[in-house]
């Protein structure tokens, strides 16, 4: 069983992931804002259906790769905190997206729209790339069965992605209103952002290996 620390921990870098400018909370926010609020929670079930699949691959996969090749985990850690400084950048670079940062969509059936959040999600590299590279941090076989840890880090990332991801999306317009009317809210939580993914590489970085 994982430590609360560990949960606590994980809780944060999921809650940063899910506010890092990605094709799945775009594709949410843009349709919540071209075809309403029922459009955007049904697109984000499809994208938590992704979540599941996305989970269970890494448990088995990482089950076997942590406990065939315990060695595995250094070069993952180093991969996972390279990846984390690259969205860091991708946050505070000249130009860089905001998290509402939108597009304009035709509108969908729910059954069209829950299966293109299952597709945005599944072929997300973002969340690929946390899976294969960060989720891992998290995992220690001397603590009991990795799959099972895998279920508790994926309850807990589900949980958090379903409930920020909701409340972004019932409040998609107002907050879009207002970062188009302040400039200055936009560059500060890139910053910020960045800033957090920044400290969450290093983190990391300087971890314990198993």
């Amino acid at each position: 069983m994982l430590t609360a620390q560990a949960m606590v921990l994980f809780a944060l870098a999921t809650l940063v992931m899910v506010v890092t400018p990605g094709p799945n909370m775009m594709y949410c926010v843009s349709r919540t804002l071209c075809q309403g609020r029922t459009a955007g929670l049904v697109s984000l079930a499809g994208v938590q259906l992704g979540l599941v699949v996305h989970i269970c691959a890494a448990g088995a996969g990482l089950t076997a790769l942590l406990l065939a090749v315990p060695l595995a985990f250094n070069a993952i850690k180093l991969m996972g905190a390279a990846y984390l400084l690259y969205l860091a950048w991708q946050a505070v670079k000249p130009g860089g997206s905001s998290m509402f940062q939108t597009r304009a969509m035709p509108v969908d059936t729910p059954a069209t729209l829950f299966r293109m959040g299952l597709v945005t999600n599944l072929l997300n590299p973002k969340v690929a790339m946390f899976y294969l590279s960060i989720f891992p941090q998290f995992l220690h076989p001397e603590q009991g069965a990795v799959w099972l840890q895998s279920l508790q880090l994926g309850v807990v990332q589900i949980a958090v992605s379903a409930s920020v991801n909701s409340l972004i999306i019932c409040g998609a317009a107002g907050i879009t209103h207002f970062f188009e009317r302040s400039p200055g809210w936009v560059m500060a939580q890139r910053y910020v952002m960045g800033s957090v993914l920044a400290g969450l590489a290093l983190r990391i970085a300087t971890a314990n290996g198993k």
